[in-house]
């Protein structure tokens, strides 16, 4: 969503060959959970597949939210082995115990630079954290000198 308020959701799709939403993120957005801004956006893009996450490890959910906890099994599902998520505590237990390659926001916009999809990641990461997007200014840092803006 953050990509989303930002006008950027399109860089998903450019991106990647496929973009699948678990119904529990779908359910969670649409409901208002975590929508914010890009909200309308979201539902316009067809392009976007929202597929059933299918029965959830009780134990997933005894240590995340429904939509990381939701994320990390529709990738178990579907033997996907790259997976977009943000909060760092879904980050480590996909990588450490289910051996997923986890990235998140930050890399997107800088695939999106690299492919001279956009110019600027310092000017959408502003919009996106005054939208709420918590990111540390530490990532953030290292991002904008990995994306030569620093």
């Amino acid at each position: 969503m953050a990509l989303a308020g930002a006008g950027c959701l399109g860089l998903l799709r450019d991106l990647y060959s496929s973009v699948t939403v678990p119904n529990a993120v779908h359910d969670e957005l649409v409901q208002g959970g975590k929508s914010g801004l890009g909200l309308s956006s979201y539902l316009a893009a067809t392009w976007i597949q929202v597929e059933s996450q299918g029965r959830i490890d009780p134990l997933l959910l005894a240590q995340l939210d429904r939509g990381e906890a939701a994320v990390i099994t529709i990738a178990l599902n579907k033997n996907s082995q790259t997976i977009l998520i943000d909060e760092r505590k879904a980050r480590r237990i996909a990588r450490t115990i289910y051996g997923l390659d986890v990235f998140g926001t930050l890399r997107v916009l800088l695939e999106a630079k690299k492919a001279g999809l956009i110019g600027n990641v310092s000017e959408i990461l502003t919009i996106m954290r005054a939208n709420g997007y918590w990111i540390h200014e530490k990532i953030v840092e290292h991002a904008l000198r990995r994306a030569g803006e620093k």
